[in-house]
């Protein structure tokens, strides 16, 4: 798989994304590109999970890993396509025989079968949604804001006052996920499960890698904001 620059023709920006997928490399390349391309991304890595954010997020689209730990991933899309009559669902598998194809398709929007570019899953999920809801009644998403902060949604700009600057994806989603939790300190362990999906992170310096990423692109648009608790995590003040 390889990251994409590119956005997604057509403005689908903004839309609910529910991806489905138990490995977490996989889970985390998809979400951290769709994201980067303006997508909301929301992750499950089993059925009852599934079920549980389908529920309460409403996505416009579910990229469905067929093989789960706790059930079929065919038999899931059968009930999101019973709950969610709207929602459009492109499957993901290693299986590519033409029955597994077609069967998935008699209830499923597209089909997508591992190793796959991340491009074109990026492409798929877009041209789904414009089958399935259009692009002009999609959901916009309001800039997130703290202080004179403002994170806009959309284009991964990060401003103060007239000044912005461009982060990487990862980088966005981690000054996301900190002015999400302004106000408290949010503990290392916390920002790699969240962020990064790790499960076992208690040796990954990835976190103080990133923090300073972020403090040197925020230095240049105004004081310091991230905020160090040695021993236990980071803040916004």
């Amino acid at each position: 798989m390889t990251d994409s620059s590119q956005p997604p023709r057509g403005d689908v920006r903004g839309a609910r994304v529910l991806v489905v997928e138990d490995e977490p490399s996989i889970a985390d390349v998809l979400s951290i590109t769709l994201r980067f391309h303006g997508f909301d991304v929301s992750t499950a890595a089993t059925v009852r999970q599934a079920r549980h954010l389908a529920e309460h997020v409403r996505p416009d689209a579910v990229l469905l890993d067929v093989m789960l730990p706790d059930g079929d991933g065919r038999e899931l899309g059968r009930e999101l396509r019973s709950a969610l009559p709207e929602a459009g669902i492109v499957f993901v598998t290693a299986r590519d025989a033409p029955a597994e194809v077609v069967g998935a398709l008699g209830f499923g929007d597209d089909y997508i079968t591992k190793p796959f570019h991340i491009d074109e899953v990026v492409a798929r999920i877009a041209a789904v949604l414009r089958r399935t809801r259009p692009a002009d009644v999609l959901p916009r998403r309001a800039p997130l804001r703290h202080g004179d902060l403002e994170l806009d949604e959309t284009t991964y700009t990060v401003r103060r006052g007239a000044r912005s600057a461009q982060l990487t994806p990862t980088e966005y989603a981690l000054l996301r996920f900190l002015v999400r939790n302004a106000g408290q300190i949010v503990p290392k362990e916390e920002l790699l499960r969240h962020v990064w999906q790790y499960q076992h992170p208690a040796e990954s310096t990835v976190v103080e890698t990133y923090i300073s990423y972020l403090r040197r692109k925020l230095g240049t648009l105004g004081p310091p904001l991230i905020t160090t608790r040695r021993g236990v995590g980071y803040g916004l003040t």
